[in-house]
Formats: structure tokens, sequence, C-alpha cells
């Protein structure tokens, strides 16, 4: 009360600096919150730096999919697994990929699970590639839940039998959709336990992360088969981040490679061979 009668007797002038300066210390404040939200997403999404495939259009059975969004159209692909037609539908997987790739990167890699019978919905993000928008945590969670449930909607996908794998930023996109949507198996590649996790370990403050993807904590929820594999030589998302994910787990199956984050399986890995049995395991393809 003392200070509200201070300032009524303070000359006009005087308030009006006060009130200037004010507004200025604000205007900072604001401008320097929104640059550091900036400076994180373009370090946690560098889609400027990623160019399109074009002859990945060309990918057979090709099926390409639009996700409406406030944005606007956010791109998917579906690839159709050996077999499976509406009169006979199989298992999906929705494979979501890392900050410097685009969905045209993975038709040839993820081939394989074509020609066990399980199809591929590959997940593009906001502002990547063809897609409209810009990128965060909270825009891709929307975009996954909207590919969700066109998936679920799709006469050839048989929804008992849905995969998640993601890789890198993809597996904590595919953990957003764990709580609401839990799938028959998961796949966790060379994946955070948070992104305020890794930034940690980079010294960057945790409270400037504004797009968290809170993986370990989905996991832990999460009662479905697990399977996660992880490099032994990664500097972009140490070992660790892949035992903790594995250990939250009781049921998990951590694979260990003597790989980096982008040589992930290294040459004559048994990458596939252990997705086959996880996936025959779990009851999504045929023992």
């Amino acid at each position: 009360m003392a200070r509200d009668r201070a300032l009524d007797r303070a000359p006009p002038d005087r308030l009006k600096r006060r009130w200037r300066l004010a507004a200025i210390g604000g205007g900072v404040i604001l401008a320097i919150v929104f640059g550091l939200v900036w400076l994180q997403r373009s370090m946690l999404f560098p889609r400027d730096l990623v160019r399109e495939v074009p002859a990945a259009l060309r990918t057979e059975g090709l099926e390409r999919w639009w996700i409406d969004s406030d944005d606007g159209p956010v791109e998917a692909w579906l690839l159709p697994g050996d077999g499976v037609s509406a009169a006979r539908p199989g298992p999906a997987v929705i494979f979501a990929h890392g900050n410097g790739e685009l969905i045209d990167h993975w038709p040839a890699m993820l081939a394989r699970y074509r020609r066990l019978g399980v199809s591929v919905v590959l997940a593009e993000y906001r502002g990547y590639g063809r897609s409209a928008g810009a990128p965060s945590e909270g825009a891709i969670a929307e975009d996954l839940e909207a590919l969700h449930a066109r998936v679920l909607a799709t006469p050839s996908i048989d929804p008992t039998r849905l995969v998640y794998h993601g890789r890198s930023l993809g597996g904590g996109a595919v953990c957003t959709l764990l709580p609401r949507h839990p799938p028959r198996a998961l796949l966790l590649e060379s994946t955070f336990t948070s992104v305020p996790d890794v930034a940690a370990g980079m010294s960057v403050p945790r409270f400037l992360i504004v797009d968290r993807f809170e993986s370990l904590a989905a996991v832990r929820a999460y009662e479905g088969p697990l399977l996660v594999f992880h490099g032994d030589r990664d500097r972009v998302i140490p070992i660790e981040h892949g035992r903790r994910l594995a250990a939250a787990h009781p049921d998990a199956e951590l694979v260990v490679y003597p790989s980096g984050h982008n040589d992930l399986p290294p040459p004559g890995a048994d990458y596939w061979e252990r997705i086959e049995r996880f996936l025959r395991g779990a009851g999504v393809i045929e023992p």
C-alpha cells in the first residue's frame, strides 16, 4: 500500500519512464525466450538440411496419404506388405524416422518388413519434406494421432497386430502414442530417454527444452513386448539411454551393436533376424 501511494505521488513523466522501462524489460525477456525456443527447435529439427529423394516416390506399391493439420497437409506413405489385401488384412508397422531424415530415405531400408507380410506406414513430420507447417512435439503427437486413426481405418491392416518402430527422434515420437494407443509390439532404435536428458549431457540447462519427448516415462507404463537397439559407440544419444529404456520395462530385450548413431545396424549384424524373431514372439506374424 505504501508503494502504491508513492506511485500515486510520483510525477507523470517519471511514471511514464517506469512503465516504458518495464515494457522494454518485458520485451527483452520475451525476445530471449522466443530466441531460446527457436534455437532449441533449430537444433532438434534441422529440417532445412534434409533433401527430398524424388525417386522414392516411384517405390512399388507406394500409396501417398495426406494427414490434415492446423498448418496444412502432412505427408505419410503406406507400403503394403506382401500378400496383404482388404480380403486378407495383415500386420503393419508405423515407422518414425530421425530428426535429420525424411520418409524418402526409408522404403528400401525397410523392405524386409514388407517381405515378412508387414505393411509399412512412414510418418512424416510437419515442416519436413513436402509437409506443411513447422515441427514441434505437440504437432508431431497430433499428426501421429491422426495417422494412427487412418491406419485403423485401412481395410488391408489388421488393427490388432500394429507395431511401432521409432529411430532416434522417432522413438520419442512413437512413444507419444503409447499412453492412448499401446501397440502389439514396440521397437526403439538409438532412442533417448528424453530430450532434456540428452541436453543435460551436453551441458544445456533442462529448463530451456520445450520439446521434451519423455520416452522413459512412456515405456514404464507400456505393458507390451519391447525390443531396444543401440550402438555402444553412439555419441549423439549415448548407450546409457538405451540401457535405461530397457531397464524400465520388465520384459525388454536390449541388443547392443558395435556402432555409432547413424551406422546402426553395422554390416553383418543380425538386425533383421532379431526383428523377425521378436515379431513372431509377439504374435505379429505367424510362428
